[in-house]
């Protein structure tokens, strides 16, 4: 049964399973709200089909199914319409973000084939499936910093659950980690071979499943036992640990450039001083803190620190103006890379500056996402 066929979503039931396909290859499957309402309106109505037992999500590349699972947000839309003061920006956020929590809070058993790249929004989408399947192929990361931004998608959840200080380190730094690595920090699940991926996915749609737990139940079994992390990754896990226990930015940043004799720590020096000072402040206090609160209450927050992102009035500036703007336009438009942060330092930043970004905008009743932490 053919659910929904648009150019950019493939959405079918076949069997008892609802497949879904992200269809924007020439994009890397970055989301647009279009196919964020789409996604939406799919997986509300197989939750309420009792016929459907499972669903499952992967990607299309240029080459044809899996290859590319989703590299975030439309960031070129991000830009052109803040500077056409159009709201459908923050409709964008506030509908991917209720997105990303019907799937956390799915009741059935969701299979996200995270196949390639998984970066920003595409790991808004996969970290709340129920079954996350890496590939040797996978590059999983959230980048936001290059750009000025945060990890938002419920990033101050999954990446404050890391280990041994992991989620600052690649919070703060934007680094991407193998399938491999991703399984050792908890942003996978399952490991399966690329190469395997058509029959898994053609088996899925054939099989006769009786229930949620007979698949659920199919797909660990059907998995290959997990590789052994990277020595590189391994070593990154180690100085992680010892460089991003502290709780100063800048004292941090000051450890790693002194450490003179050690090439990890004087390159991820380098790394930090190339992000947006003013939101590695407020990365960092995003992450320490978000480790005492729920999924839904980080989501909640993150769609607050999203306006402040886009209209920085405590600051004294302009949307246009804003630090993630900049970002979009020196890495995205105009390419030249030297985008200009205000400040220019780690060690300039006020603690005011970053607090304005944690200031709520809504009264309780008011906030775009207040559903999420009803009873």
């Amino acid at each position: 049964m053919n659910l929904s066929d648009t150019s950019v979503i493939e959405a079918e039931v076949r069997g008892r399973v609802g497949l879904l396909t992200l269809n924007r290859p020439q994009a890397l499957n970055a989301l647009s709200l279009e196919m964020v309402r789409h996604l939406h309106a799919v997986l509300l109505a197989w939750r309420a089909d009792p016929f459907v037992v499972a669903v499952a999500l992967r990607g299309n590349s240029r080459q044809g199914p899996f290859g590319t699972f989703c590299a975030g947000g439309d960031l070129r839309f991000f830009y052109e319409q803040t500077l056409q003061e159009n709201p459908q920006v923050g409709d964008f956020f506030t509908e991917e973000y209720a997105l990303d929590a019907l799937i956390h809070a799915y009741p059935k058993p969701v299979i996200a084939c995270m196949d390639g790249i998984v970066m920003g929004g595409g790991m808004g989408l996969a970290q709340g499936a129920s079954h996350r399947i890496v590939t040797e192929r996978s590059q999983l990361a959230m980048p936001e910093t290059r750009i000025g931004f945060f990890p938002d998608v419920g990033g101050g959840h999954f990446l404050s659950r890391c280990p041994r200080y992991a989620g600052e380190w690649l919070a703060l730094t934007g680094n991407a980690v193998s399938g491999a690595d991703a399984l050792a920090i908890g942003w996978a699940d399952h490991w399966l071979p690329s190469t395997r991926l058509p029959e898994f996915w053609r088996q899925l749609a054939e099989k006769e499943w009786s229930d949620s737990a007979a698949i659920a139940q199919w797909v660990t079994q059907s998995c290959d036992p997990a590789p052994a992390v990277s020595d590189d990754f391994d070593h990154g896990l180690r100085q992680a640990e010892h460089y991003f226990a502290g709780t100063d930015l800048a004292a941090i940043v000051r450890q790693l450039e002194q450490a003179k004799g050690d090439a990890w720590a004087q390159a991820t020096a380098a790394t930090l001083r190339q992000r947006s000072p003013l939101m590695l402040h407020v990365v960092l206090r995003q992450i320490r803190s978000g480790r005492a609160l729920s999924y839904a209450q980080n989501i909640y927050r993150e769609r607050v620190m999203v306006h402040h992102c886009f209209h920085p009035d405590h600051l004294g500036r302009a949307p246009r103006h804003s630090e993630v703007i900049e970002g979009i336009r020196a890495l995205v438009i105009d390419k030249d890379q030297r985008p200009l942060w205000q400040p220019e330092r780690v060690e300039d930043v006020t603690p005011e500056m970053a607090e304005g970004f944690f200031t709520e905008v809504w009264r309780p009743g008011d906030h775009p996402l207040r559903q999420l932490l009803q009873p």
